[in-house]
C-alpha cells in the first residue's frame, strides 16, 4: 500500500491517478498522519446511452399536451438577430 500526501494529490493529480491504477489502495497523508483511503472504483461497462430525437420529440409531445411551443425558437431568433455571420 503507497501514500500520497495531500499537497502531493492535489499538485500531482495525474500521477496519483496513475499510481491508482497500479495499486488497489493509496493512502492519503496530512503531516506525516493518515487522513484518507483512495480505491480503485470498476466503471460502468456499459456504453453510454445515445440521444434519440425521436424518443426526445414523443417525450415532450406527451409534456406540453400536444401543444408545439415556439416561444423558444423566438427567443433564440431575437438573441442571435444581432450577430454578424459573414
Amino acid at each position: 500500500m503507497r501514500t500520497i500526501s495531500v499537497r502531493d494529490l492535489r499538485q500531482k493529480w495525474p500521477e496519483a491517478e496513475r499510481l491508482l491504477e497500479a495499486e488497489k489502495e493509496i493512502v492519503v497523508t496530512r503531516d506525516g498522519k493518515p487522513v484518507a483511503r483512495l480505491i480503485r472504483i470498476s466503471g460502468d461497462k456499459r456504453p453510454r446511452k445515445r440521444f434519440d430525437p425521436a424518443a426526445q420529440a414523443r417525450w415532450q409531445k406527451r409534456t406540453s399536451g400536444g401543444r408545439v411551443v415556439r416561444w423558444v425558437d423566438e427567443m433564440l431568433r431575437a438573441e442571435r438577430s444581432d450577430r454578424n455571420l459573414d
